[in-house]
């Protein structure tokens, strides 16, 4: 067994696109390795900010011989057949097949062994073909040449047991032979680096200031990050995204930590971080109480020989040109009252066919209002939610905002409070945004629920309104993630809230008519989508209420799909869920989550799983004993036309279980409501054992399938059984 050993050497690779790339090149040469059966036991993949390494072991320097039987005509068959079969075979004459009986004849059969040919014969077209496919999400050309790349490619290691695969890589202008060569550090070791197999290739890299795994240049910084902080007597501010992205953008960390001026601790500490961590990939460090402390910790790619103290400096003087920009923004920004920014959300478009950011703040206030009256807010938390919603977007025209995108609505957040709002204000209009991802916090405060609801809310709206719907992978409205923002606003909050409600209010105001909404419309509207009263409806509002109609329903499904998803992520049946929302017209998600954890807790039980087969026995029965009549057997039983005792204890428990049930459900005591049906297991058991539903007595053939019809209805109350598997 042999090591294949490739490493292919450039210019810098953008720091988020190097783990990706790794691990597709070692996809690519193993999955080509498997196609060509080559064995092998195990790869590994490495990056750095210069390379992209891959180490396969266990590669056996010879192919598997191959033994290849191929069928050929009858025996008998004419000698244009059999000339044909031993062309495409390679046999010299028919006398080298076998004759073999297949039960429908005797055939020929061409038996052809292929003794396995060196493995570094293919290697060449493997590595070739694996460079070439190996996806980018951004190429170039340099020179002269028509490859793209990601960046300039300089050599490439191509080592089979010791020995250079021969081959070079073209790039339409010149070409990379394969070779054993490399490079060490740009600065710290320039020079070429020539090796014979991995352990010496990572020996040589290491001598040479290149720390080539990943995870130990991880643990390097973050140790290093670490024990500066401590030394300076704060902690590090945890942030593994900043860790993996500087960990892709140094060989050779050396941990360094610098100083903030004073004068720019009043600018708010997520100004300062997002400014430290986007443009200077600045760890920063905290108080033993959480606050930012004045110092931040720098990860250079090399070492000096004055200690790092020019690379502190000159650092220190970029932060101090970075955040004077940022206090000035800020000092300017608390001068204008977040009311007086309005107007400017008028010359801000949202999207060219929604409106601007002023349309659609004025939806969202509208939103959250009606949202906080149906949770019957008391008329203070109504007042707060009415200005939280209306502020939301005013941090958008701030000069903070436009230079730090980043910190949007936490801008908000900070000026409400110079101003002297009420907290759930303030709070408010920060949380309105999130949760922004399955991960993210979710707000718990009433009006920072209800305006962040309103906020996802209108933006699901007015996106299906005009037809901009996920599709596939492509969704670039982030739709899928405010959807899942609504599910959990609602689920983690226990709100007792019909999803429908909002849906319609928001679909019945459109983007060019947002001012002064018309509630006595909205009433109407609502009736009419409840009942589809019509009379005395104008045309354009009949057009109106289908408009909201489609819009309303396609949500809810699309809702639905992705609270199925939610769910099955965290190991809930999806027939399960089907089963409950078979039902319809269910839009408390608060109250569909209860009904489906009730039914996993029946159906686990033995009583559940006997009842749910005895659903489906009956389900089928009836399903076919009403096709092949053409009725439905939905009618009351005849209590008279009951001659076994097991049919009639059958009757007598469904209409027990249904009386002590229907109130459970009511109440929503769902697992209640399911111990009540497991009373019926007993007497359902006995039914089919010992009555035969498809009597020759006609009416008593009908009212045994009536009976029928009663388990189906009564177990259906809860959820559709017949969409349970098993």
């Amino acid at each position: 067994m042999a090591e294949l050993l490739i490493e292919l050497f450039m210019e810098e690779i953008p720091a988020r696109m190097q783990v990706r790339a790794a691990d597709d090149f070692k996809r690519l040469v193993t999955d080509k390795l498997a196609a060509a059966g080559i064995a092998f036991t195990k790869a590994a993949a490495h990056s750095t900010p210069r390379r992209l390494t891959l180490v396969v072991d266990g590669v056996p320097t010879a192919q598997a011989d191959v033994r290849e039987e191929k069928k050929g005509p009858r025996v008998g068959s004419p000698e244009q057949a059999l000339a044909g079969f031993l062309k495409s075979t390679g046999l010299a004459s028919i006398d080298q097949a076998e004759q073999r009986d297949t039960g429908k004849g005797v055939f020929y059969f061409a038996v052809i062994e292929k003794k396995g040919g060196a493995t570094v014969a293919v290697l060449p077209a493997i590595i070739d073909a694996a460079i070439r496919e190996l996806p980018w999400p951004k190429s170039m050309r340099w020179g002269a040449n028509e490859f793209r790349w990601v960046r300039p490619l300089h050599s490439i290691i191509a080592l089979f047991d010791g020995a250079v695969v021969p081959g070079a890589l073209d790039l339409g202008g010149k070409t990379i032979a394969y070779g054993s060569a490399t490079q060490g550090h740009r600065f710290l070791s320039p020079g070429e680096i020539t090796v014979t197999g991995f352990a010496d290739y990572q020996a040589k890299l290491a001598a040479a200031h290149v720390v080539l795994d990943r995870e130990e240049r991880k643990r390097l910084i973050l140790d290093g990050a670490q024990k500066a902080a401590l030394a300076e007597g704060f902690r590090l501010k945890d942030d593994p995204g900043l860790l993996e992205e500087v960990a892709g953008l140094v060989e050779y960390p050396v941990v360094l930590t610098g100083a903030i001026d004073n004068k720019f601790m009043d600018v708010p500490a997520e100004v300062l971080t997002t400014s430290m961590r986007t443009h200077q990939r600045y760890f920063a460090l905290e108080t033993a109480d959480g606050k930012l402390a004045p110092r931040f910790v720098v990860v250079a790619n090399r070492t000096t020989a004055d200690g790092g103290k020019a690379v502190v400096a000159g650092n220190e003087r970029v932060l101090r040109a970075r955040l004077s920009d940022a206090k000035f923004f800020w000092d300017q920004d608390l001068k204008v009252k977040l009311e007086d920014r309005l107007p400017g959300l008028k010359d801000i478009t949202f999207h060219k066919e929604i409106g601007t950011l002023h349309q659609r703040v004025e939806r969202i206030e509208a939103l959250a209002v009606e949202t906080a009256k149906s949770l019957d807010y008391d008329a203070e938390t109504i007042q707060q939610v009415r200005l939280a919603a209306r502020l939301s977007k005013a941090d958008l025209t701030t000069g903070v905002v436009g230079e730090f995108p980043e910190v949007q609505g936490i801008m908000g957040r900070y000026v409400a409070y110079h101003e002297g709002l009420p907290a759930p204000v303030a709070e408010a209009i920060a949380d309105h945004y999130k949760p922004l991802g399955p991960s993210d916090r979710v707000p718990t405060d009433k009006v920072s629920v209800v305006v962040a609801l309103a906020e996802k809310i209108d933006t699901l709206v007015q996106f299906f309104r005009i037809d901009e719907k996920p599709t596939g992978s492509r969704d670039p409205f982030a739709l899928r993630r405010a959807a899942l923002g609504v599910i959990r606003l609602i689920v983690e909050n226990n709100l007792r809230i019909n999803l429908r409600l909002p849906l319609t209010f928001s679909a019945i105001v459109r983007p060019e008519n947002v001012s002064g909404i018309d509630y006595d419309y909205y009433k109407k509207i609502l009736i009419s989508l409840s009942s589809s009263l019509w009379s005395g409806m104008k045309e354009d509002e009949i057009r109106e209420v289908n408009t909201a109609k489609t819009i309303i329903n396609d949500l809810l499904s699309f809702f639905f799909d992705r609270l199925k998803v939610s769910l099955k992520e965290k190991g809930v049946r999806h027939d399960l869920i089907d089963a409950v929302l078979a039902l319809g017209g269910e839009d408390d998600l608060v109250r569909l989550l209860a009904r489906v954890d009730a039914l996993a807790g029946f159906v686990a039980t033995d009583d559940g799983a006997n009842l749910l087969a005895a659903y489906k026995r009956a389900s089928n029965i009836l399903r076919i004993e009403e096709k092949k009549d053409g009725i439905a057997y939905d009618a009351a039983v005849d209590a008279s036309l009951l001659a076994q005792d097991e049919e009639k204890a059958l009757a007598d428990a469904l209409v027990t279980a249904h009386k002590h049930a229907a109130p459970l459900i009511e109440a929503e005591d769902f697992t209640g409501a399911m111990a009540a049906f497991a009373a019926v297991r007993a007497p359902v058991d006995a039914f089919f054992e010992k009555v035969t539903v498809n009597a020759d007595d006609k009416d008593l053939r009908a009212n045994r399938l009536r009976l029928l019809s009663q388990i189906r209805g009564t177990l259906g109350l809860i959820a559709d059984l017949s969409k349970i598997e098993g």
